[in-house]
């Protein structure tokens, strides 16, 4: 437990280190923050799908579960952390830079406040993910996840701290509200490890639970956003080589 909080701690803190160059420019071309986005997704892609559904597979099949029994009972794991964003989404009023407002209720809030709460929804299933995967009998796993996650960050950090400043915030603020948002992770991180606390059994629904909140994140969030300035090529090309490098770190770990 006490490894799988100070991984998150430190993935959730590269969205800090990320957001630093805001503090010397508020700038950065729609393309660039576009590409961005895209390597982000990729690598959250790669996690969710190397490091969370595979494994949950694995271990549901090394429970005794032939193969479609493991798939059907992993495909409800991905499904139902799937549903829990989509409710946390449609109940959490918050805001994007370009889609707006969204959530119940809130439309008279602070935009600074909306921001930042959009993005205490995309990094929870990412700690999230990050804490069930040191659950994991791989002690490489967890590694793996945490790096990923990390690496993402750092990008992510600087697109988020761009848009803070892009609803009036100042350079510093926008900095340190980027490091805010990224240490929302240890919390979801011990959401799930206190979740599996609870029995050993349950790994595998928490690896698939996870997977699927961050589906969830990188179909309904990130991809839209990231095509929405007319850089859909841009932006393709660094899902591609985000997933790439998520690829080789879980390869080379494992």
């Amino acid at each position: 437990m006490g490894a799988g909080l100070v991984a998150s701690l430190l993935a959730g803190t590269a969205t800090g280190l990320g957001a630093l160059p805001v503090l010397v420019t508020s700038e950065l071309s729609r393309k660039a923050q576009d590409r961005m986005l895209g390597f982000s997704a990729g690598v959250m892609l790669a996690a969710t799908s190397f490091s969370l559904v595979i494994p949950a597979m694995e271990l549901v099949r090394g429970q005794g579960h032939g193969g479609l029994s493991a798939a059907l009972r992993v495909a409800a794991g991905v499904l139902l952390g799937g549903l829990f964003l989509r409710v946390w989404h449609d109940l959490m009023p918050h805001e994007h830079s370009l889609k707006g407002h969204e959530g119940h209720g809130g439309a008279k809030w602070n935009s600074v406040l909306l921001f930042v709460l959009a993005m205490t929804l995309h990094n929870f299933p990412e700690g999230l993910a990050v804490g069930v995967s040191f659950a994991a009998p791989q002690p490489e796993l967890g590694l793996s996840v945490a790096l990923g996650i990390g690496a993402q960050n750092i990008p992510e950090g600087l697109v988020v701290a761009l848009a803070l400043r892009a609803t009036g915030a100042s350079s510093a603020r926008a900095a340190f509200l980027a490091l805010l948002t990224g240490l929302v992770e240890p919390v979801g991180a011990l959401f799930g490890l206190l979740a599996l606390s609870l029995s050993a059994a349950l790994l595998p629904w928490g690896l698939a639970f996870a997977g699927g909140a961050m589906l969830y994140v990188i179909s309904h969030e990130m991809i839209p956003e990231s095509h929405r300035g007319g850089f859909e090529r841009e932006a393709t090309t660094g899902l591609m080589w985000g997933f790439v490098l998520a690829l080789v770190l879980d390869m080379s770990l494992g």
